[in-house]
């Protein structure tokens, strides 16, 4: 499966978009990036990464930090989908998980939820 870098950041941007008001409005100090792999290798399987310290675990001494880093990885997903279709689902899936993560919520308990 074949998708250029612009159309699959579009594909993260409506991703994005179809997360309810209230979630969004809660992301705070968050950037979302499109990379095509992982800077140590290949990530195989590796769809997306959440680096940064969860809304869960942020004291009141949080200030003046870098943002957390959501990285959804384009070769990977498009590796493991067919067609356009399947990439847009697989981006959604990943964007709502490494969400996930930024509001605390661990991978067995995504996993459960589908994600």
């Amino acid at each position: 499966m074949e998708v250029d870098r612009h159309r699959f950041e579009d594909m993260v941007g409506e991703a994005l978009d179809t997360l309810p008001a209230e979630f969004t409005r809660l992301m705070r100090n968050v950037v979302v990036q499109v990379e095509d792999a992982p800077p140590d290798g290949p990530g195989d399987g590796l769809f997306g990464l959440y680096e940064g310290v969860p809304l869960t675990e942020r004291m009141s001494d949080y200030s003046a930090v870098l943002p957390d880093r959501i990285t959804i990885f384009r070769l990977a997903t498009l590796a493991a989908c067919d067609s356009e279709a399947e990439v847009v689902a697989e981006v959604r899936t990943t964007v709502v998980h490494e969400v996930g993560h930024h509001f605390g919520i661990d991978d067995d308990r995504l996993h459960e939820l589908g994600y």
